[in-house]
């Protein structure tokens, strides 16, 4: 691409929007399934630049959660194509009857899904999001323009590169997938000030990036936020469940959104659980915070201040706190939730079914680990990012969550008196 303007590169995705909209559900399948092909094709070409951009990083000091995000493999890049061809197996929504009726005087109504047009998003150091979100836009019938962001400069320039040729070879003009990475904070700055260009802004990313993104932006903006997720241990939380659980969720994979950063502890478990757990969590180099009665209860805990209550981690370090009461759980998740997902572990039904119905975030739990809020794990295929706001999606968005929809009238003559 040589467009020496960003500007020009997001006219040529609203130009290229109007061919993605029209294409069939077994053209964009099509379209897909060459993508996923030329990825594990070109695989070793991706890892070299993906080496590249880890080195880097490694120099820079950006921190090991992040490398990890950053990081592309052989097995990982595997994935990226299955997550893609999970995409193209998956219903399209485009067209889809959301809703309708006949009026009184015989004009029928239909309300359909619709490509928006024009998808931007905005990330950090994830280039496994270049090809999720090309994907799901795609599949929706929209062109994407992308931001990834300077930690994954060089697989990022790869990814597209090799995507846009897919595309291109069946027919497509490549022009529905665009990257404005090379313009830097131009780039980004395009895209939130691309009224009339951009018709939907996905930032993903810390805190920061996604705050930057929501105030500055002109266009709409879908928020996903940061995550600070929580795991309540009632009082009749089983021994094995509670700590398989945490353990699962701080552990498999700490650097993303979805792992447990606090654990709340009912007081009359807390002599039971506490050492459990945090023993289980210490066996696999996680780093406890506790509250003073967790620092009474086990040696090597690190005291907790307010900050600790506060923090989305993303690294092998969680938060401990011991509470009197389900009341002192909900307040606390209240105050200190991003919204993202919480899970409570018990065997009280009423307990399990009060905390589904009082905790206010995207995603709640009972029973399972936090890790499973995901689009993959909910049957979406890839994700766009997890919405914690609560205007047109909430929680894992897939390929719905990509759509608007019209209303299309069919009359025979009608006028309005």
């Amino acid at each position: 691409m040589t467009d020496q303007t960003p500007q020009a590169r997001l006219e040529r995705a609203k130009e290229a929007s109007r061919a993605t909209a029209a294409l069939t559900s077994a053209d964009k399948a099509r379209v897909l399934e060459a993508i996923a092909l030329a990825l594990l094709a070109d695989a070793p070409r991706i890892i070299e630049a993906n080496g590249r951009d880890i080195s880097r990083g490694q120099q820079d000091g950006i921190g090991e959660s992040l490398i990890d995000r950053l990081r592309l493999d052989e097995k990982r890049v595997a994935a990226l194509a299955a997550a893609v061809r999970e995409v193209a197996a998956l219903p399209d929504p485009v067209g889809r009857v959301v809703g309708g009726h006949r009026m009184p005087n015989g004009v029928a109504l239909e309300q359909v899904r619709v490509p928006f047009g024009v998808v931007g998003a905005i990330y950090e150091a994830r280039p496994n999001v270049t090809v999720d979100i090309a994907a799901l836009a795609l599949r929706s019938g929209n062109a994407v323009v992308l931001r990834g962001g300077s930690a994954a400069h060089d697989s990022n320039a790869v990814l597209v590169d090799i995507m846009r040729a897919a595309v291109e070879g069946t027919g497509l003009t490549a022009e529905a997938i665009q990257t404005v990475d090379d313009f830097g904070r131009d780039g980004a700055k395009a895209l939130m000030h691309g009224r009339g260009f951009i018709d939907v802004l996905i930032p993903r990313g810390s805190a920061g990036l996604i705050e930057t993104v929501v105030t500055e932006s002109t266009v709409p903006v879908i928020e996903t936020g940061a995550g600070n997720v929580h795991i309540f241990l009632d009082e009749t939380a089983p021994d094995d469940w509670a700590r398989d659980i945490v353990v699962n969720a701080k552990v498999q994979r700490p650097s993303v959104c979805n792992a447990v950063e606090t654990v709340l502890v009912h007081r009359q478990a807390a002599p039971r659980l506490v050492p459990l757990v945090a023993s289980a969590l210490e066996s696999e180099g996680v780093a406890i915070h506790g509250d003073d009665m967790v620092v009474g209860l086990m040696s090597n805990v690190i005291p907790a201040t307010e900050e600790d209550w506060e923090t989305e981690y993303l690294s092998l370090d969680i938060a401990m706190k011991v509470v009197d009461s389900l009341d002192e759980a909900l307040a606390h998740i209240r105050r200190y939730s991003t919204g993202h997902t919480e899970s409570i572990i018990t065997t009280d039904s009423r307990n399990a079914e009060r905390f589904l119905a009082e905790v206010d975030s995207a995603v709640v739990m009972v029973n399972a680990s936090t890790r499973f809020t995901d689009g993959g794990e909910f049957g979406f295929g890839a994700e766009v990012g997890i919405s914690t706001q609560k205007l047109h999606a909430r929680g894992p968005m897939g390929l719905s969550e990509l759509t608007s929809t019209k209303w299309l009238a069919r009359g025979s003559g009608q006028t309005r008196g």
